[in-house]
């Protein structure tokens, strides 16, 4: 006599039975200096539409000083070229508002847009398109 036993493919286990995977998600946290350049950021783009706008912005109220200070994204340092950059910056910066200046409001504005420029084609190129749209054409 012979005997076959046949199995089924099928899986007795039912699906509440198994155990359920959960997945923890952390969320992004801006670095300091993430969160500065981002202020940095709007900053500008408000100074942008003023100076489309016919205005003349004449105040500064973020404190530059803060890039050398502020919590570096983790895996980035301050290096000797970013510190040279950053100074540039923060002088082309705080010339926009110079209401003293020879140099006409556009092109000391566009200035400083260019210094951002420059600096992020060394060390944080992520940006650049986004700055690009700060420039008046």
């Amino acid at each position: 006599m012979l005997v076959l036993l046949l199995s089924s493919c099928k899986n007795d286990e039912k699906p509440e039975d198994k155990p359920i995977k959960k997945v923890e998600y952390t969320m992004y946290q801006p670095s300091e200096m993430a969160n500065f350049m981002n202020a940095m950021y709007a900053y500008n783009l408000q100074i942008k539409n003023q100076i489309i706008a016919g205005e003349t912005p004449i105040s500064m109220p973020l404190d530059l000083m803060q890039l050398h200070s502020a919590e570096m994204t983790k895996g980035k340092d301050r290096t000797h070229v970013w510190n040279s950059f950053v100074n540039v910056f923060i002088k082309s910066q705080q010339t926009i508002a110079d209401t003293l200046s020879n140099v006409e409001l556009k092109a000391r504005y566009n200035n400083a847009i260019n210094n951002c420029l420059a600096c992020h084609k060394t060390e944080c190129v992520g940006p650049i398109p986004k700055i690009k749209k700060l420039l008046i054409q």
